[in-house]
C-alpha cells in the first residue's frame, strides 16, 4: 500500500489554466473519489498521476517519490479506463496477462496470478473468449484483472462504470468495493456519479473549473457542504436553495426568510456582513404539517415514486419548485394542496456572493 501526495498541482494548455493549485494527501490503503461536473477537471488530473498528462507545476510523490518526470511504466500504478482499452485480438487470458508478459514475468507467475484474479473477479468461464464475445460487465471485469495481476503500488479508475447500464453499475459498484476492501490498495477513482462517491469512497474530494471545493467523508459533505456548490452537487435530488437576507443586530445573527426570521446559534463572527444570502433545506428535512404551521405551501406538480420513497414538487407560486420526501406509500395526489416546515437543525446557510457556508 502506498500515499499519494500532491502539493500544489497545476495544469496549464499554453495560456488557459485548467488545474489550480490542487493539494491533497491520499494515504496509503485510502479510497479517495474524485466527483465534479463534467470539465471540472477530474479526468485531468488522474490522467497526471499516472503520467498519461504533463504536469506543468507543484510536486507528486508516490510512495514518497517525485514521480513528476516518471513515465507511466515507472510509476507502479495500474489504470482502468472508461472504455476498457482491452486488445480485442487477443483472449481473456491474453489480455490479462500482456502486462507481465512485457515485464518479463516468469510464466508460472503469471499464470498464478491470472488464475486468482478470474476467480475473484468471477471470469474465469471467459478465460478462452475474445473481447467481443463479452458483455460490458464482464469486459469492464477483465479490464480490472489486467489491473489486478500487476499488483501494483495504487489503482486509478476513470469513470469504469459509465458505459453499463443501471443494473450492471451497480453490480460492478459492489464488485469493485468488495475487491478495494479484499486488498487494502490506495485507489483513487473518477465519476460524475455521486451514487457511486457517496457509496465507494472514504473521502470525497468535489472539484469546480479546477479547483477543490470540498475534501471529506461522504456524510460530512452531504449534511455541512461547505459551499453552495458542494451543498447543490452532493444529493439527490438536489437541495432545496431560497433566497433569504442575514440580518446582524446586537451581535446577535439571524435570516429573514420571506416573512419569517430565524435566530442562528452562536454569537456574529466579525467577518460576517449583513445582505444577501441562500438558505438551503435538504428534501428530507422538510415535513409535512398544518396550515398554521406550515412555513412553505404549493400544489404538488410531480410525484416521483421510487419504491423506497416518494419525492414530491410543489409549485410555491413564486416560480419555485420546491421537492419533499414522502413515505413510500404516502397518499398524495397531483394537484393536491400541501403544507411544509423545515426541521430548524437542519437548515444551512451560504453567502449569496462567494457561495461559501456562514452556519
Amino acid at each position: 500500500m502506498t500515499a499519494i501526495s500532491l502539493r500544489e498541482i497545476r495544469k496549464s494548455y499554453g495560456s488557459l489554466q485548467v488545474i489550480h493549485d490542487i493539494d491533497i494527501e491520499i494515504e496509503s490503503g485510502e479510497f479517495l473519489v474524485l466527483v465534479g461536473p463534467s470539465g471540472c477537471g477530474k479526468s485531468t488530473l488522474l490522467r497526471m498521476i499516472a503520467g498519461l498528462e504533463e504536469i506543468s507545476g507543484g510536486r507528486l510523490e508516490i510512495g514518497g517519490k517525485l514521480v513528476n518526470a516518471l513515465p507511466p511504466s515507472q510509476r507502479d500504478i495500474a489504470m482502468v479506463f472508461q472504455d476498457y482499452a482491452l486488445y480485442p485480438h487477443m483472449t481473456v487470458l491474453e489480455n490479462m496477462a500482456f502486462g507481465l508478459k512485457m515485464r518479463g514475468t516468469n510464466q508460472a507467475v503469471i499464470q498464478q496470478r491470472v488464475a486468482q484474479a478470474a476467480d475473484v473477479l468471477r471470469i474465469r468461464p471467459f478465460l478462452n473468449r475474445r473481447p467481443a464475445q463479452l458483455s460490458g460487465g464482464q469486459r469492464q471485469r477483465v479490464a480490472m484483472g489486467r489491473a489486478i495481476v500487476r499488483e501494483p503500488s495504487a489503482f486509478l479508475f476513470d469513470e469504469p462504470l459509465s458505459n453499463l447500464d443501471a443494473a450492471l453499475r451497480v453490480e460492478m459498484r459492489l464488485e469493485i468495493a468488495k475487491l478495494h476492501n479484499r486488498m487494502k490498495a490506495t485507489t483513487v477513482y473518477v465519476t460524475h456519479d455521486q451514487v457511486e462517491a457517496m457509496t465507494l469512497a472514504d473521502r470525497i474530494v468535489v472539484l469546480n473549473t479546477g479547483r477543490i471545493e470540498q475534501i471529506g467523508p461522504p456524510l460530512e459533505l452531504y449534511h455541512r457542504p461547505a459551499s453552495l456548490f458542494v451543498a447543490r452537487f452532493i444529493g439527490s435530488p438536489t437541495m432545496n436553495t431560497l433566497p433569504a437576507e442575514l440580518v446582524i443586530q446586537g451581535g446577535e445573527v439571524a435570516i429573514r426568510l420571506k416573512d419569517r426570521t430565524i435566530a442562528l446559534k452562536g454569537a456574529a463572527d466579525q467577518n460576517l456582513r449583513a445582505g444577501a444570502v441562500t438558505v438551503g433545506i435538504r428534501p428530507e428535512d422538510l415535513a409535512v404539517c398544518n396550515p398554521e404551521e406550515a412555513w412553505f405551501g404549493g400544489k404538488l406538480a410531480v410525484a416521483e415514486r421510487l419504491g423506497t420513497q416518494t419525492y414530491g414538487y410543489l409549485e410555491t407560486g413564486d416560480a419555485r419548485m420546491l421537492t419533499v420526501e414522502f413515505s413510500r406509500d404516502a397518499a398524495i395526489n397531483v394537484g393536491d394542496l400541501i403544507h411544509v416546515r423545515p426541521n430548524m437543525d437542519a437548515i444551512h446557510v451560504f453567502e449569496e456572493a462567494s457561495g461559501r457556508r456562514l452556519n
